[in-house]
């Protein structure tokens, strides 16, 4: 910088007035650490329940409650009277199982919906959630909650057919069969190994 740009740029910053620094305070590295671990965990939480796609409803409270001795059933269109009776009478294997029993309503929210978008990747059809009766009175008013939200939760997912309390061997009205829509990956399966080996038809001229 020359003299003159120098002399310019003292006159132009003689109205500056440096700022006032405020007085440092020195951070435990410990306590520093746990705050910024603390607000990572908090801020993935938020990001994860952002993020995980789940469409149930999520106020578990505002869903009524259901009596312990409740029949569900649910049966969507186009489900034949004959596969829903099989599924009602227990003749379809569980092939997979979800255990609710002393979870709350947010807890079982998420469960649930994990387990049925796994069950549907993996190619599963049937499967069954308990979600208990209970024993005491403190036992049964949860059941009944977590019943009632199943009941609701299981309708609102597109992959779920059907479903229709237990047979009293697999557990009666405090568990449900759940029938689940077969998934666009067996379709494609099932197709090629119904292909594999056949001569596709040649009309010729």
């Amino acid at each position: 910088m020359s003299d003159d740009e120098e002399s310019l740029f003292l006159d132009e910053m003689t109205d500056v007035v440096p700022l006032k620094r405020e007085a440092r305070v020195r951070v435990s590295p410990q306590n520093s650490h746990r705050d910024s671990s603390l607000q990572a965990r908090r801020e993935a939480a938020v990001l994860d329940s952002n993020n995980d796609g789940n469409i149930l409803t999520e106020d578990g409270l505002a869903i009524t409650p259901l009596d312990p001795w409740y029949v569900l059933e649910f049966k969507r269109p186009g489900v034949q009277n004959g596969v829903f009776r099989k599924l009602r009478q227990g003749r379809y294997e569980a092939e997979a199982r979800l255990d609710l029993h002393r979870m709350t309503a947010a807890i079982a929210r998420k469960e649930l919906y994990g387990f049925i978008q796994e069950s549907y990747h993996l190619g599963i059809r049937s499967v069954m959630v308990i979600h208990g009766k209970g024993e005491s009175k403190a036992e049964r008013e949860r059941s009944s909650i977590l019943k009632g939200c199943t009941d609701h939760w299981l309708r609102e997912l597109d992959m779920v057919q059907a479903f229709h309390s237990a047979q009293p061997r697999h557990g009666g009205t405090g568990a449900v069969y759940v029938l689940l829509r077969k998934s666009e990956e067996k379709k494609r399966e099932n197709r090629e190994k119904f292909m594999k080996g056949r001569i596709p038809y040649d009309s010729g001229p």
